[in-house]
């Protein structure tokens, strides 16, 4: 069988809110055919096009008039089997379940209407943990109702990604819908737990330390890897992307120097920082942990180690992007990009597990 027919015959998936494409990684990696993938941010698109060869990218308005049509002409009319998607939902706060409609909930409710539209046989829908519980779990049941009056089973789960391999303690509501037959989707069960999570130490620790320089975009490995999610991460790799340190001024490396592993700002001794202002900055990642949730800054967390910011290639790393996942744009968009992503190994088992039923083994 030739290259085109395998990947004809692969199950296909599109990404909305795509970003730089966490679920479009982890989704490729458990056997699906990214046909497309929409966003309205222009550097998270460029990574997500030059990351997933021969995926099409959408700079558009998922509630604007003539999307839909759009979407269609660009994946050449093919059938879509799984659409996933992490859609803004900062309207809920402060709307509630009775103004579901409302204005401020346009993309989420443009993520339904997309559902509702190509009728996948499957869907994907990540967000935060508040979710769940907000309004009493009312948004959270008004989600639940009107996918189920299209016809589909529904189920959701708080997922934590450390729990898959990913070496970070990042908790997401995921829910995942079935159209056809009598199937009711289970989550993947944990491959880790506590006693055995990807710690932070075996996640970086044979990057460059960038003790003496700033590093470059295209660089060099320079030591061998000492695990095996460094192993995996690296790949067939052979050049290190995206390993840059942040120029810190003398006086704040002092400051970094003086934060034990693990520790944080309450660690530093009387005066030292008093001039700065405190909540979760200046926090030492734990060598012997995952790191606390990854977010679209870069100055808020030390390397466990070297007195320093994380470069985007080690939040990356800790994001479970692969080393060959090349982030563009300037500095502040790649740290961006790699804060919104979802992480890729737990993207990866969430469609591994959806395709088992796709494929009929479940």
């Amino acid at each position: 069988m030739n290259k085109k027919m395998l990947k004809k015959n692969k199950l296909t998936c599109i990404d909305l809110f795509c970003g730089c494409g966490g679920l479009s990684k982890g989704f490729e990696l458990a056997g699906y055919d990214v046909l497309l993938g929409v966003d309205n941010n222009a550097s998270a698109l460029e990574t997500f096009v030059k990351n997933h060869k021969g995926s099409k990218a959408f700079n558009g308005d998922l509630s604007a008039t003539g999307t839909f049509e759009k979407i269609e002409e660009l994946i050449d009319h093919q059938q879509v089997d799984v659409i996933v998607g992490g859609p803004p939902c900062q309207g809920f706060s402060l709307t509630g379940r009775r103004q579901f409609d409302d204005d401020r909930n346009k993309l989420y409710l443009a993520m339904i209407e997309t559902v509702k539209r190509f009728k996948p046989r499957a869907f994907l829908i990540e967000n935060v943990p508040g979710m769940a519980t907000l309004y009493k779990g009312e948004v959270k049941d008004e989600i639940l109702k009107r996918f189920r009056k299209m016809g589909y089973k529904v189920s959701c789960q708080i997922l934590c990604a450390a729990d898959y391999g990913v070496p970070q303690i990042r908790k997401r509501l995921v829910f995942v819908g079935l159209r056809d037959g009598d199937a009711e989707f289970k989550f993947p069960l944990p491959t880790h737990t506590e006693k055995n999570y990807v710690t932070c130490e075996q996640a970086i620790s044979d990057l460059p330390s960038l003790e003496k320089e700033l590093g470059e975009e295209v660089s060099s490995y320079e030591n061998k890897t000492l695990t095996d999610y460094q192993q995996l991460m690296r790949g067939k790799c052979k050049v290190l992307h995206n390993h840059v340190a942040v120029a810190h001024k003398d006086f704040v490396k002092e400051v970094i120097a003086q934060v034990p592993d693990g520790g944080n700002y309450k660690d530093l001794p009387e005066g030292v920082g008093s001039s700065r202002n405190f909540h979760m900055a200046w926090t030492r990642y734990r060598s012997d942990k995952p790191s606390r949730t990854i977010d679209t800054g870069h100055r808020n967390n030390f390397h466990y180690k070297w007195n320093r910011c994380p470069t985007v290639r080690e939040s990356a790393r800790l994001q479970s992007f692969p080393d060959d996942f090349v982030f563009y744009g300037n500095k502040t968009q790649q740290n961006r990009q790699v804060g919104n992503a979802v992480p890729v190994l737990m993207a990866k088992a969430v469609g591994a597990e959806i395709k088992k039923y796709l494929d009929g083994e479940k």
